[in-house]
């Protein structure tokens, strides 16, 4: 398993509409090969940002690799400068390859 997440400062008041452009977009990932599942994360709010994390999990790194090379991610991605305002700097990104899995039941 590869977990893919990007963290987001966005600004302060901009929550909202942040949450919007995310959730109403199509992120062409349902049938995209080792897509497994995706979260949009909110998580705590500071003085100058909201930190929020985009979460991917896929079924192996070679997967996610080939999406970020796909015209998937090229059309997924292709309005992203057009929301700068809401953010306080760049996504950063940070990517997880499973060392261990425990499962309910």
């Amino acid at each position: 398993m590869y977990v893919a997440m990007n963290r987001f400062k966005v600004a302060p008041g901009s929550e909202s509409e942040f949450e919007h452009v995310w959730t109403s977009r199509d992120t062409h990932l349902r049938d995209v090969p080792g897509f497994v599942e995706f979260h949009l994360l909110r998580g705590p709010a500071h003085d100058d940002h909201v930190l929020y994390a985009s979460h991917t999990i896929w079924s192996d790194y070679k997967s996610f690799e080939a999406w970020t090379r796909s015209e998937a991610f090229r059309l997924a991605h292709q309005n992203a400068g057009g929301n700068k305002a809401l953010y306080s700097g760049h996504p950063e990104f940070e990517g997880f390859e499973s060392v261990q899995t425990v499962a309910r039941g």
